[in-house]
């Protein structure tokens, strides 16, 4: 089966799709079309479910040869997404199971989702907003960021002193080696902070992906990524930062 996950930003797509990964009882693909060059979903569900295959940009093709085997492909689309820009891919796979989901607040109706979809499932509860949100996406692999700046960042960010955010969610390497998923959603009080599980970086810049997604309206994006650059770290600092906490883990394991 291939089931097909679409909805407006911050709905809660991604939060339904890793609920049925984790009960999921046979092999499961993921697929995010449209995701490049800021991969945050597929990331976080590579390092939370590391047994599901993650399809790459390009890789559409393998839906296909992947049908043949027992198991479920979801396929998640970002808000940005034209419906009917993907339908000519999902047409290819029509004479298999396709199972069509719009994740979408109970408090709108009757939208082109509503339309498209085979099922609705109650989301978050939307925010009114005035006028049509923009997305500004931005990599920023390879950066190591100092953790209060990054938190007054993202309080400004989230609190609107660069316009008005609906939804924001960014992967950041932080100084002590850690990678943390940010995640806010306008309407819903307190952002979430979830550290990824995956191996401390102690060795230079880290070699894995980073990068931010913002949603809002009258975005100020040059300000943005200004304050968000000043967030990062230089290499002589980066280097100072981790010799430390190698050695207070050296000193751990001494002590143990």
């Amino acid at each position: 089966m291939i089931i097909a996950v679409a909805g407006l930003p911050g709905a809660g797509k991604t939060t339904w799709i890793r609920q049925q990964l984790a009960i999921a009882n046979q092999p499961v693909q993921y697929f995010s079309p449209g995701s490049d060059p800021v991969p945050i979903d597929m990331t976080c569900i590579a390092a939370e479910f590391p047994a599901v295959k993650i399809l790459k940009e390009g890789e559409e093709n393998r839906l296909l040869d992947l049908s043949v085997a027992e198991s479920i492909t979801y396929i998640e689309l970002g808000f940005h997404i034209d419906l009917a820009s993907v339908e000519p891919v999902l047409s290819v796979l029509d004479d298999l199971s396709i199972h069509r989901v719009a994740l979408m607040p109970p408090n709108i109706q009757n939208t082109g989702w509503h339309a498209w979809a085979d099922e609705v499932v109650p989301g978050v509860t939307a925010e009114p907003t005035e006028g049509k949100p923009e997305l500004w996406r931005a990599p920023i692999s390879g950066q190591v960021l100092d953790p209060a700046s990054l938190d007054v960042f993202w309080y400004e960010l989230t609190q609107g002193a660069y316009g008005r955010v609906n939804r924001a969610k960014g992967i950041f390497d932080l100084a002590d080696g850690r990678a943390f998923y940010f995640d806010f959603v306008v309407g819903i009080l307190d952002s979430t902070y979830t550290e990824l599980t995956v191996p401390r970086w102690l060795e230079g810049r880290p070699q894995r992906f980073s990068g931010i997604e913002v949603v809002g309206i009258e975005l100020d994006k040059k300000a943005i990524s200004q304050t968000l650059k000043d967030c990062c770290l230089a290499g002589a600092a980066i280097h100072h930062y981790q010799q430390q906490i190698k050695e207070s883990l050296e000193e751990d394991l001494e002590e143990a």
